[in-house]
């Protein structure tokens, strides 16, 4: 069975965020895609030192919960990613999280499907969607779009409710997602991956 690993960034286990993924988590269920949520935001994590241990370690030096996430992620066949607006950008906590997760893991996420959540009450939705879609665009992950961008308003959990449009988008972006997932496995089988080139690596060492 397909499966997608969704990321609640928010503190709130049953805050705004975590109402919008829910939406998604029963569309995710009809489809038949199997899923499992990963409370990150209530958790004290702390942000890359740029050791880079984890080149030889194969796994960041801190064990903690993104140790513990990683190979969830790589069995995963799509990750969303949920986060609260805070001051116009994502959760710190959670952007300290995806930096270590994604830097420290070294498996391929080429065609592992993506999609970014962001819930507020008022601005700095597209923000914050923007910030965490670059996650995904560096890593050859495809990003799963819906009828709107990917976001819910409101104050609380009943208010995200009342967003008959935002759920509605999340509804969307699940369906999306879940024939992006069985598209890209079929293809897989027919075609095979794309070829990823990654042999040249520009830091203009020389100054030049």
């Amino acid at each position: 069975m397909s499966k997608v690993l969704l990321l609640n960034g928010s503190a709130h286990q049953h805050g705004c965020t975590a109402t919008a993924l829910e939406e998604m988590i029963r569309v995710f269920d009809a489809e038949g895609i199997g899923t499992e949520l990963i409370q990150v935001g209530s958790k004290g994590i702390r942000g890359c030192i740029a050791c880079n241990k984890c080149s030889e370690a194969g796994r960041c030096v801190f064990d903690d919960l993104v140790n513990e996430t990683a190979p969830k992620f790589e069995a995963a066949d799509g990750l969303v990613v949920g986060s609260p607006v805070y001051y116009g950008s994502p959760n710190g906590g959670l952007l300290a999280f995806l930096d270590r997760l994604f830097y420290s893991t070294h498996f391929s996420k080429q065609m592992k499907v993506g999609a970014a959540v962001v819930s507020c009450r008022r601005g700095g939705n597209t923000a914050s969607f923007d910030v965490l879609n670059k996650y995904f665009t560096i890593s050859s992950m495809p990003v799963a779009s819906s009828s709107y961008w990917n976001q819910v308003h409101g104050f609380s959990a009943e208010d995200v409710k009342k967003d008959l449009e935002g759920l509605q988008t999340m509804r969307n972006l699940a369906r999306n997602m879940s024939f992006m997932i069985r598209a890209i496995a079929d293809a897989k089988e027919k075609y095979g991956y794309p070829e990823l080139e990654n042999q040249f690596f520009t830091s203009f060492p020389d100054g030049k």
